[in-house]
């Protein structure tokens, strides 16, 4: 998959993250888990603002943990026509109440336009449960000297596999999903759409360009040796997806997470309008700015303090607080922050 949020555990079985669709011809594949047969038991975090939600559970008759995302898609253009989606006599309307020249109502569109996007990840390690849970977030300030001794062996220690992004690259998988394709192995990349974007509403366009080359996990690695890298992956996944998706580059955001979700360099390419999780000033960084501050000093990232931000679930903030640089709240229901990254 080319969601990092659904990346497996070094030391799990890679967990079946299976996005759930009805195949119009064939009825339902063979592998396909049926939300029919799921038990939950838990609910993580509804997230009412982002209108979704995720419950831990398990499978009928199935062994391991679950967890089961869901969440309301976005309006489409199309559908927001005259006489077409939501304006047809398929549509109803219930009253809640009526007061001169306001009305407030619940709509119930055709089916059809009802589908709730849903992300299956079975089976789920603890590192997942951790990651889609609600809980305490923190703002570390990482200065280089930091990295190196706390971050950097946290990351060589814990990091998710890395085996799907290789399966992409070396088109063992989701080729089918595959965007656009340079295979040169220094500068090329591999363009695929996020497992959050259902790869067709332009609204919430969601698009990740995973590099070829290796050994490059995050931004502190990058030096003025990658700018040609950087470069082309801007130029290139600015071409491709004003072909394919009539988005010009002026009309994208595109930046690389810090800390990112997974450590294979890639950077994310989203519809300017669409306020997709984790672009926000303390864990985004743009692009261009990127290749601007390498233009400057070559080494800025190795040399840079650095702001990401933690969770009182995830293991490093257990290393940042055993060394003193983080304290844990009390727990307190007013301080859960409901958090999508």
């Amino acid at each position: 998959m080319s969601d990092a949020d659904l990346s497996n555990d070094v030391d799990a079985p890679c967990p079946k993250k299976l996005k759930v669709s009805q195949d119009k011809e064939n009825g339902v594949n063979d592998n396909q888990l049926q939300l029919k047969d799921f038990i939950p038991e838990k609910t993580l975090n509804n997230n009412t603002s982002r209108k979704t939600v995720c419950i831990q559970g398990k499978f009928k008759d199935k062994s391991g943990v679950a967890l089961i995302l869901l969440e309301k898609n976005a309006f489409k253009e199309e559908h927001l026509n005259n006489g077409s989606g939501y304006f047809t006599e398929h549509t109803e309307l219930l009253t809640y109440f009526q007061n001169d020249i306001y009305g407030n109502y619940e709509c119930f569109p055709q089916s059809s336009l009802n589908g709730v996007k849903t992300t299956i990840i079975y089976p789920a390690t603890e590192k997942h449960i951790a990651k889609f849970s609600a809980q305490n977030i923190h703002l570390i300030a990482e200065t280089p000297e930091l990295y190196e001794k706390l971050t950097l062996p946290h990351i060589e220690k814990e990091q998710f596999n890395l085996q799907w992004v290789y399966n992409i690259l070396e088109g063992k998988s989701e080729q089918d999903r595959v965007v656009y394709d340079n295979k040169c192995e220094k500068e090329g990349f591999v363009l695929v759409p996020d497992l959050k974007w259902d790869g067709l509403t332009k609204e919430t366009l969601y698009l990740l360009a995973i590099i070829r080359q290796r050994g490059i996990k995050s931004l502190r690695d990058l030096d003025a040796s990658h700018l040609p890298l950087l470069k082309r992956v801007r130029d290139e996944g600015k071409k491709i997806i004003l072909d394919k998706y009539c988005v010009p580059g002026s009309q994208l955001r595109i930046y690389l997470h810090y800390q990112p979700s997974f450590y294979h360099l890639h950077i994310h390419f989203t519809y300017l309008r669409h306020e997709a999780p984790g672009i926000y000033a303390e864990k985004a960084h743009l692009l261009d700015s990127v290749i601007s501050n390498l233009e400057m000093m070559g080494d800025y990232y190795k040399k840079a303090t650095l702001p990401f931000t933690v969770r009182e679930m995830d293991n490093i903030f257990n290393v940042y607080e055993t060394n003193g640089h983080l304290q844990r709240i009390k727990p307190n229901i007013e301080n859960i922050e409901l958090i999508d990254k």
